[in-house]
């Protein structure tokens, strides 16, 4: 373990606590982390609560004395009490002289994840008066650019989005003031050590705080975070990494690259980033079950049939197909994005909203998991299309970073098994696809037909195994939960209809759903790991598709064919009839 990354013992940590500071969740409304209205909020809300409201907060010394303060938790999280302590709190307890500053560092600042992502979201923040008031942002990468250059190019993607108020302007020129760049290798010690005096010289002395977000391919995460950790890491306060999948393309590159990792970080310290995680729909997810009552007692394989998670795009690989090819749709978008939320949707009820607790029950709902069978996989790739209109479509194999006998997946479908009380012989079904006729992301459970339904014979025709009520979760475009039902249609007669209950985001709240990347850098800085990847449920979910992908390629499965613009391959239809559902899409 380097020893650059030995942190003080008033470091952040899910289940840590100081001789100073209890664990950070007891530094949150006067006691635990419960608050659902918290945790569900979005960045703009909670630091806007946090400004109209000013909660007490006590901190005891070792003689017996009570401290009491009226800042609030998150002005506290903001000034960094949750990691080391702030110049009010050190002098409360009778020494140091220093605040506290964030320097967050993107590695791969030259990259279109930063220009379109990372720095839109950390404006974001900044415009909201979510980031601390001492800050730094660097960009660091291989290619030659000044600090000017930088703010020109990041200029480009900032908006104030969120409204329209007079000093949007005006903000931008702020945050883009705080914005500067460093060249340099991703390999070098010699360029990190100079980055770090960089920081020094912005941080003035308070005490450091660090977070690097690797927006690099994962073939140089390890060479980056040594030269992080031995050469700028901080030695005052917490120095964390946000790495972007993929994390590996099977259970031994993934346990190689987190052993890799570990050498020179503890797992406190990865912040294994999948954005859907942080999709305001994903983020309600367990609200909207744990927080009504009508249906946490529906939640079992009693009255749930299936449960589909659905992924679609309306567009190729389009210049990303030699990454691509080297993953497929599978690793892709199955192995993380819907298995993280099929683990979420299907785990029991946590002990608390702490981040462990949470995390403890996806990992069982992951180590539950039957083996997926070959025959209950369909896989897909798109072929080239001419619509009627005289549009036409490339293949996937005409991308001229794809080889032309590929037979990587674009499309694949399969039906998964937990084996528990709970969800026994239920089957969740995954479909995921590119190039398909719309582009949508959503949960769809499908309950069970009302027993000896007195509405089948006389309800005009309509087929009600056809019309179950189904609960329905679009995480986008569009975001809404709605509820189809079953109801009778004005007249004198008795003929049945299927309606929906519909919340529908965009007209119920007047604001704009943030980010899903605002979210999460903000739980970075803030030490929140709820909705971050632990090592164990990594390891968990690759236990569970590598050996599928291992058959897959060994025996050189062939994908179907399906033209670019369709709903995908036929096979996918005949999986679904296979366990007795219907796609809810269709």
């Amino acid at each position: 373990m380097s020893s650059s990354l030995s942190r003080p013992s008033y470091s952040s940590s899910s289940r840590t606590s100081s001789p100073f500071f209890p664990n950070h969740s007891s530094l949150i409304n006067g006691g635990t982390r419960r608050s659902l209205s918290f945790l569900s909020a979005s960045p703009q809300e909670l630091c806007l609560r946090s400004k109209r409201k000013s909660v007490q907060s006590s901190v005891v010394l070792q003689d017996g004395a009570v401290v009491v303060t009226n800042s609030s938790p998150i002005e506290k999280l903001k000034d960094g009490l949750l990691s080391v302590p702030s110049q009010e709190v050190v002098a409360e307890l009778g020494g140091g002289e220093h605040e506290s500053t964030v320097s967050i560092t993107v590695v791969g600042a030259s990259g279109d994840l930063a220009k379109k992502k990372i720095f839109p979201a950390l404006f974001a923040l900044y415009y909201e008066g979510c980031l601390p008031e001492h800050f730094t942002i660097y960009g660091y990468a291989r290619s030659k650019m000044t600090d000017g250059e930088l703010r020109h190019m990041v200029s480009k993607t900032l908006t104030c989005r969120i409204d329209k108020r007079a000093n949007c302007n005006e903000k931008m020129e702020e945050f883009l003031k705080r914005c500067f760049y460093h060249t340099g290798q991703y390999d070098s010690q010699e360029h990190f050590v100079a980055l770090d005096k960089k920081l020094k010289e912005h941080e003035g002395g308070r005490l450091s705080n660090r977070l690097f977000y690797l927006s690099i391919p994962p073939n140089i995460f390890v060479d980056a975070v040594k030269c992080a950790s031995s050469s700028a890491s901080s030695l005052s306060g917490w120095t964390r990494v946000i790495v972007e999948k993929p994390f590996g393309r099977d259970s031994k590159t993934s346990a190689a690259l987190t052993n890799s990792l570990k050498h020179y970080l503890e797992e406190d310290q990865i912040f294994r980033i999948d954005h859907y995680l942080g999709k305001e729909l994903v983020e309600n997810l367990s609200v909207l079950r744990f927080s009504n009552l009508i249906f946490e007692p529906l939640w079992s394989r009693q009255y749930i049939q299936n449960v589909q998670f659905i992924f679609s795009e309306d567009f190729g690989t389009e210049g990303r197909g030699g990454y691509f090819d080297h993953y497929g749709i599978i690793r892709d978008i199955m192995q993380n994005h819907l298995l993280q939320i099929l683990a979420l949707f299907a785990m029991e009820t946590p002990v608390s909203l702490d981040a462990e607790d949470i995390r403890n029950e996806k990992v069982k709902v992951l180590r539950s998991m039957r083996p997926i069978q070959l025959e209950d996989v369909v896989i897909g790739q798109y072929k080239g299309t001419t619509t009627k209109g005289g549009v036409t479509y490339p293949s996937y194999t005409d991308d001229k970073t794809v080889p032309k006998d590929s037979l990587t997946p674009t499309f694949a479908a399969a039906a998964l098994f937990i084996d528990n009380a709970r969800w026994d012989g239920v089957p969740f079904l995954m479909k995921a696809g590119k190039a398909l006729h719309t582009r949508s992301a959503e949960i769809r459970v499908q309950f069970r037909h009302v027993p000896g339904n007195l509405y089948n014979r006389n309800s005009g025709g309509t087929n009600l195994d056809r019309t179950t009520n189904e609960l329905v979760i679009r995480v986008q475009p569009d975001e809404g939960i709605y509820l189809k039902i079953n109801n009778k249609v004005p007249g004198l007669g008795m003929r049945l209809d299927q309606s929906h209950l519909n919340l529908l985001y965009s007209a119920r709240y007047s604001k704009e759903i943030p980010d899903a990347y605002e979210r999460l850098l903000l739980d970075a800085i803030e030490g929140e790991r709820r909705l971050f990847i632990r090592s164990d449920e990594l390891d968990a979910a690759w236990a569970l598709f590598t050996p599928l992908l291992k058959e897959i390629e060994e025996k050189k499965m062939i994908p179907e064919l399906y033209p670019y613009g369709s709903r995908g391959p036929v096979g996918a239809h005949y999986l679904a009839a296979k366990h007795n559902v219907q796609w809810g899409d269709f």
